[in-house]
């Protein structure tokens, strides 16, 4: 491990944090930095980085429904 080794860590388990990676994530991306697994390092984060997107989808698609509503509500009461 490099010099500045325990400062990269704390910045890593820090975006890991506010990622949104709960300890069991972190813990092993952790385990895979310090055994020089990058590739499986990153093939983790791209993991729940598909998942993120896959919430987020999921909530747009609850917010393109209310706009919906709304603008039918809105329509009828013109038309009222």
């Amino acid at each position: 491990m490099i010099a500045l080794g325990k400062e990269v860590i704390e910045e890593l388990i820090m975006n890991l944090k506010d990622a949104g990676c709960d300890e069991e994530l972190i813990t092993k991306c952790i385990k895979k930095y310090n055994n020089d697994d990058l590739k499986m390092l990153i093939k983790s984060l791209q993991c729940h980085r598909c998942c993120l997107l896959d919430k987020l989808h999921e909530e747009q698609k609850k917010i393109d429904c209310l706009d919906y509503l709304i603008y039918m509500l809105k329509k009828q009461m013109k038309e009222d």
